[in-house]
């Protein structure tokens, strides 16, 4: 009863609606009221009667700046204000409407259908209800119509009356960032953040904190991503978020056992405190128990229509077989080829019936096109022919893809990227079985097989460090020309362990052999750098610093500054050497290694020019 309601609620409020726009006067709606709109409830027209007039004192008006023109509500026994002539008592007073008529109902149907100037007027009024702006915006997003959702909801939170907020509002808010983020208004993006961490109602704050954190860390901005959650726990100390975020940054930055240790200290906290519902208690208790399979879990729960093939492709890496042979070739002058078997080429053209995109030949990683909105057609087959990953390049296309989207979550790395990894390596030890020689990316197939290699690496640089390290470590063994830039990531990967007598070994190799080039890279300075303070041999580190900062003289200043502004490198995402993108590159991936460095920033401060 209550849909039927419902449908002939709308459905009349929308004709009703029509028949205001008209002249924006009372009898007009009234005389549609009983000339049409009868037929849309059903025929009953006592309801379309008594309907109309709610209706009325509810509707923004144009001629009013749109502000609504509410009628006297009669007393029984004066006249209806349907106009129908009888008292109130004897007409619409008498009349029961079958359900609820929210009081913002019609704003929220004109927010819908005004356009241009008139719906940019409504919302500078100011008198749009919060319930309206809220439900027009998320209709508008859930339609397609991004820049008039973007429109709607910034006028929802560019209130000064927070308290306001509807608690609906949280699915807005989310809307709100991802429609600055896909259009590439960033600024507004920030701004909406900090403005609801500063003002925003307790509700609101988790939210933007979690986004703030997310935001950080998928830039691989561990020191931001730690000085939010600093802050939130300052704003928020009891809130549950900050467990889940915490844990979150802790396997991000490597420290797995103290991120179950933390998780833990969160559970009994807010257990003893009693105001957990029971879901988010058992959220708690399995995210202290296992922090990487509860966050991956939950990942996947909420990639809606991916959540059944994505739990598929884990059971099937799970079990994935023993990898084949393959073809592999000593060319007799010191170069190893891997060559594709007409099978595997029949694997692949199956797999990419269903996968469609092309891997970009000439670059190490990247596609011609986004797999991800078809991605339910390509995981669903592939589950259904395990076979296909006997393939490299089917193994290169799955590994880029699941990299692009899943690369900075550490806690995906042991069900989707270590499985992967057991594959190429078996792979890897039959090159390396098939003589001494080099891997060189131009010749024959051998680009499926580094390339595959480097997405792994990235892939599992957050999760399982020691594996990415070593995978990295042995695809530099293989082609010692480093067509994958695999050196610097590599040398981060070793101080971030501690290992600092060969963090700086490996860069004072691998710029040695670079001597010729033009333009070394940033991060193998820096990264000598930071290896000989640590090793107490500042004068050595002031040389190097120097040649740092012959490089890119923007570095020293971007590193030390607290809260710099960042700087997008170009439409490639490759920085130019020596620019400002460069130096804010290396910034977001290797501060939080100098921060945690006693005494390192400090040092580098005093380095800054008077």
């Amino acid at each position: 009863m209550l849909a039927v309601w419902v449908e002939q609620l709308l459905g009349f409020a929308s004709g009703a609606l029509a028949a205001i726009r008209e002249d924006e006067r009372y009898p007009t709606l009234m005389a549609w009221a009983r000339e049409e709109g009868a037929a849309l409830m059903g025929g009953n027209l006592a309801h379309a009667q008594a309907l109309a007039p709610e209706l009325w004192s509810q509707t923004p008006l144009e001629r009013l700046d749109f502000a609504c023109e509410p009628l006297a509500r009669p007393g029984r026994n004066e006249p209806c204000w349907c106009d129908s002539g009888r008292k109130t008592k004897h007409c619409c007073g008498a009349v029961s409407l079958p359900g609820h008529v929210p009081e913002h109902l019609m704003w929220m149907l004109s927010l819908r259908d005004w356009k241009g100037g008139v719906l940019k007027a409504a919302l500078a009024s100011g008198r749009a209800p919060a319930q309206a702006l809220l439900e027009a915006g998320l209709i508008a997003a859930e339609s397609g119509q991004r820049g008039r959702a973007q429109q709607i909801l910034e006028s929802l939170f560019e209130r000064a009356d927070w308290s306001r907020l509807p608690e609906q509002a949280e699915p807005a808010f989310e809307i709100l960032v991802d429609l600055y983020q896909e259009r590439g208004f960033h600024r507004k993006r920030t701004a909406l953040l900090d403005e609801v961490l500063d003002r925003g109602p307790l509700f609101l704050r988790g939210v933007a904190l979690e986004r703030l954190c997310l935001m950080h860390l998928d830039n691989d901005d561990l020191d931001s991503a730690r000085a939010a959650f600093v802050r939130a726990q300052q704003a928020l100390p009891d809130s549950p978020t900050l467990a889940y975020i915490e844990a979150m940054l802790l396997l991000h930055e490597g420290h797995e056992r103290e991120a179950a240790e933390r998780a833990r200290f969160w559970f009994r906290r807010l257990a003893r405190q009693g105001d957990l519902d029971p879901d988010q208690l058992q959220f708690l208790s399995d995210l202290a128990d296992n922090p990487g399979a509860t966050l991956a879990e939950q990942l996947l729960n909420a990639e809606e229509d991916l959540a059944t093939p994505l739990a598929s492709l884990q059971a099937l890496l799970e079990a994935l077989p023993t990898a084949p042979r393959l073809t592999i070739r000593d060319s007799g002058e010191g170069r190893l080829e891997y060559h594709a078997s007409a099978r595997e080429d029949t694997l692949f053209a199956a797999w990419q019936k269903h996968f469609r995109v092309q891997v970009v030949g000439d670059a190490p990683m990247g596609f011609d096109d986004d797999p991800w909105p078809h991605a339910a057609d390509w995981l669903t087959e592939l589950c259904s022919h395990p076979e296909w990953l006997d393939s490299p390049r089917v193994v290169q296309g799955l590994a880029l893809a699941l990299t692009s989207r899943f690369g900075s979550l550490p806690w995906m790395a042991p069900s989707l990227f270590a499985p992967l990894a057991d594959r190429l390596e078996r792979w890897l030890e039959q090159v390396q079985a098939a003589g001494d020689g080099t891997l060189t990316w131009d010749d024959a197939d051998n680009a499926v097989l580094l390339r595959t290699g480097l997405a792994l690496v990235v892939g599992m640089e957050r999760g399982a460090r020691q594996r990415s390290r070593e995978l990295a470590e042995r695809l530099l063994a293989l082609d010692d020309q480093d067509g994958l830039g695999l050196r610097e990531l590599v040398l981060d990967q070793l101080l971030r362990e501690g290992r600092d007598r060969e963090a700086l070994a490996l860069s004072e190799r691998a710029l040695d052999e670079e001597a010729a080039e033009p333009a070394p890279l940033l991060g193998l300075l820096m990264g000598r750098v930071l290896a000989l303070y640590r090793l107490e041999r500042r004068d050595d580190a002031l040389e190097a610093l120097a040649a740092a900062r012959r490089h890119n003289p923007h570095a020293l200043a971007m590193l030390c500054a607290d809260n710099p502004r960042p700087v997008t490198a170009s439409g490639d995402g490759i920085a130019e050497p020596g620019s400002r993108a460069e130096a804010w590159q290396y910034r977001t991936l290797m501060r939080d290694q100098w921060r945690a460095t006693p005494g390192a920033l400090e040092w580098l401060r005093e380095q800054l020019p008077g």
